[in-house]
């Protein structure tokens, strides 16, 4: 653990001057309470049976969405995994229709169909939320051909786990994306334990993003705890894929305060190395540099607080009033109609 910690170094709200601007502080600051309150309210709520089946919250890697929102353009795709509540909303998704989904109705993303894994959103090319492992690394190849095929300079993002990094489809995909070059961004969210099986105990490698060399892949380790640090990879690794050198490979080294999902009491680790990691909560280190070098009030973070508040409030109440899925709606959005003469009726 303290290998890792050393690796991970987040801001310490010191007199070191950011080169952004206040606006982009704030942004980083409200996107990451915006997760994290909406997460702590899914926990509340699937206490109170309000959510049922899996749930796996974002908690504690916050700063990651935060550089994503920053960093790239809102027409670029992203895909990832299950723990996709805290993606969704920082690429746009309302927080009314996630906690809706989460609830399972009709006014949530997907209808109420998806659930906490399978988030979606084709108005803001969010493609996912996945439930299976791995699985969404060779989709996100596949996204990124499409985007180089139609000649845009958009990248599609593909986000996975320290789990998934041991899936076969990601050496394929790897392969895949350097040989054609394709403009794809493949992060790994090391938050250091697959379910509850930890990265050292799974693999000989330990600093996965060098599993980008053995496909000459650009590829670099990131503190995840930093949304500033979070931010200047991913901009290094966009500029990187839109001149058309092809893809990159970011290891974001994180961590998740909660359980694997809800119904993991966490057991694998120590309550010191739990508290070691929320000793540097990024929440709570981006707004004390925030604040310690002046660059926002303490009422301007307590509006941002207020806000939030009221907003999570307003997202719980609007899930709780939505109706249920009618039951006709279990034979909509199974097949989808086309013209292509050689498709059979």
């Amino acid at each position: 653990m303290q290998q890792v910690l050393e690796k991970v170094k987040a801001p310490k709200g010191g007199s070191k001057k950011s080169s952004f601007p206040k606006e982009t502080w704030l942004t980083w600051y409200e996107t990451m309470l915006r997760i994290r309150r909406f997460e702590e309210r899914s926990l509340m709520m699937y206490s109170q049976q309000k959510i049922r089946g899996f749930c796996h919250v974002y908690i504690g890697q916050e700063a990651i969405a935060a550089g994503l929102v920053s960093a790239l353009r809102k027409e670029d795709a992203l895909i990832t995994a299950y723990r996709a509540h805290g993606i969704a909303l920082a690429k746009g998704l309302s927080s009314k229709e996630c906690m809706a989904e989460l609830f399972g109705k009709a006014t949530g993303c997907v209808g109420g169909k998806g659930g906490s894994m399978h988030f979606f959103s084709a108005e803001h090319k969010f493609f996912g939320g996945n439930g299976i492992v791995g699985a969404q690394i060779p989709i996100g190849a596949g996204i990124a051909f499409a985007e180089k095929y139609k000649g845009t300079d958009n990248l599609c993002v593909t986000m996975f786990g320290d789990g998934a990094a041991r899936q076969g489809a990601l050496y394929e995909s790897f392969n895949m994306a350097m040989t054609w070059k394709l403009p794809a961004l493949f992060i790994c969210e090391n938050n250091q334990y697959a379910m509850g099986t930890s990265v050292a105990r799974t693999s000989n490698v330990q600093d996965l993003y060098k599993i980008g060399a053995a496909f000459d892949m650009p590829s670099e380790a990131v503190d995840g705890m930093d949304p500033e640090e979070v931010h200047n990879a991913l901009d290094r690794a966009a500029k990187h894929i839109r001149s058309g050198k092809g893809p990159y490979f970011l290891e974001i080294k994180t961590y998740r305060y909660k359980g694997h999902s809800v119904s993991d009491p966490g057991k694998y680790r120590t309550k010191d190395e739990l508290q070691a990691y929320m000793d540097i909560d990024p929440l709570k280190l981006t707004e004390e540099k925030i604040l310690k070098n002046k660059i926002a009030t303490d009422a301007e973070i307590q509006s941002i607080k207020d806000k939030i508040k009221a907003e999570i409030e307003e997202a719980t109440q609007f899930a709780e009033d939505s109706p249920l899925p009618i039951a006709a709606d279990l034979y909509t959005d199974n097949y989808v109609e086309n013209d292509y003469p050689y498709v059979r009726d």
